[in-house]
């Protein structure tokens, strides 16, 4: 399965939906006017620009109306994105783009803020010195210290040659630095050899335009190395590319569907089948799977485990069994993606809001549950410093006098290496499952 069978799958989709708004008629503004609840919109969006007492962006204004009638569906994969956030997704999905070579996840309990996860090795951030646990401050006079992080992502990327100024905190206290922007890859895939020359590919995202091909190129590694088994790490893999899951479950299959997609009218079709090839890995599998793999995670867990091919081993998956086409040529550079379609598994389950059951349940101890607390009696603003692991944490209390402590959950080791995979195999309890499998 390719990429271009992906567009004319699309494509009819769109062509499909023409039709049917042109049997409709067309949606105008006119169209408004029909009914009470249009008449209101129009009136509404008018009384606001007339009457409000402060100025009224209307950018915004229309974009809430935008995502309220989304909002209206109940359906957290239909969305639209701001023009802002689209141009960002469409370097992630091609995986590539000029930046300082970390990566990055949020610093604040309320999802907002920047902090550097992982520094890949060679990158700008590398060479200036910047470290894991590393909050972003400022870029540039911008203070980000409470920014969304795609803002924080936009504010870092730019031109090729380009420099940045970041102020970073570490332990606390603030640093500076300039770095140039420099050509960035998006590496999807992690490899290393176990104990008993047992292959480990990690997949992180299906959703980079690159990720089919570095799997291939992983497969066929292990294949010259030998390997007496393989493991296939999908875990914390939200999914992606819809061809770019059947691609990698064919690695590994000959025959036989991979999955089906069932439309609004309850027709199902086949959407990616297996075929023969020299480069398929044929020998010893199994599968991992956590609470956060998803949707192509989902589909190549899903063509293995019915197959019979892998067992799949890890907790309940998330249930993400619908496929969205996404519509990324709207007039004002934004993007709507919209549910069009539930997928099946080739004995035909639907598993959405379900998820795949593993075969061997083992939960994930990769992640400790971090340490918490909350408490009151204090007057506002007053501060007060308790020991937590040996050192002082100060927490303040807020105008009720409550406060709260919330740790940092540990997270499992990456490479500064992309592509480099880092385990633990007395540590993590699916991992070790898994392994047991093979034997």
């Amino acid at each position: 399965m390719n990429a271009k069978r992906l567009t004319v799958l699309l494509t009819a989709a769109v062509a499909t939906a023409a039709v049917a708004y042109a049997q409709m008629g067309a949606y105008t503004q006119a169209d408004l006017t029909k009914t009470a609840t249009g008449r209101t919109l129009l009136e509404v969006i008018s009384d606001l620009n007339q009457y409000y007492l402060y100025p009224v962006d209307q950018d915004k204004l229309l974009r809430g109306a935008i995502n309220g009638a989304i909002g209206s569906l109940d359906d957290e994969f239909t969305y639209y994105s701001q023009p802002e956030d689209t141009a960002i997704d469409a370097e992630n999905l091609n995986g590539e783009f000029f930046g300082i070579g970390v990566q990055l996840i949020a610093a604040n309990a309320d999802g907002t803020g920047g902090k550097i996860d992982n520094v890949y090795r060679g990158g700008a951030a590398s060479s200036a010195g910047v470290q894991i646990g590393d909050t972003f401050l400022k870029i540039g006079d911008t203070d980000v210290s409470t920014s969304k992080l795609n803002e924080i992502v936009r504010l870092v990327r730019g031109a090729k040659g380009t420099t940045v100024s970041v102020t970073f905190a570490r332990d606390g206290k603030p640093y500076v630095v300039k770095m140039e922007r420099q050509p960035v890859t998006i590496v999807s895939v992690e490899q290393t050899i176990l104990p008993g020359n047992i292959g480990y590919i990690g997949l992180n995202t299906f959703y980079n335009a690159k990720a089919s091909e570095q799997f291939r190129a992983a497969v066929a590694s292990m294949k010259q190395k030998n390997v007496a088994g393989l493991v296939l790490d999908l875990r914390d893999n939200g999914g992606g590319l819809l061809n770019a899951g059947v691609d990698v479950a064919d690695q590994f299959l000959q025959s036989g569907p991979i999955v089906s997609l069932r439309d609004r009218i309850g027709k199902a079709t086949v959407f990616g089948a297996a075929r023969p090839a020299a480069s398929d890995y044929t020998g010893k599998l199994v599968v991992l799977m956590n609470k956060n793999s998803a949707s192509a995670s989902e589909v190549v867990a899903g063509a293995l485990q019915d197959t019979g091919r892998a067992k799949v081993v890890g907790e309940q998956s998330f249930g993400k069994g619908v496929a969205q086409i996404p519509i990324d040529k709207l007039p004002d550079g934004g993007k709507v993606a919209i549910v069009n379609s539930a997928w099946l598994t080739p004995k035909n389950r639907e598993i959405h809001k379900k998820g795949i059951t593993p075969d061997v349940v083992v939960t994930d101890t990769r992640y400790t549950v971090p340490l918490n607390f909350t408490g009151g009696g204090l007057k506002a603003g007053e501060k007060v410093t308790l020991t937590v692991a040996g050192k002082p944490v100060t927490v303040t209390a807020d105008k009720e006098g409550k406060f709260s402590y919330t740790g940092e959950a540990a997270r499992p080791a990456r490479s500064a290496a992309q592509g480099e995979a880092i385990v633990d195999v007395n540590t993590d309890a699916i991992l070790k499952a898994g392994l047991a499998q093979l034997k």
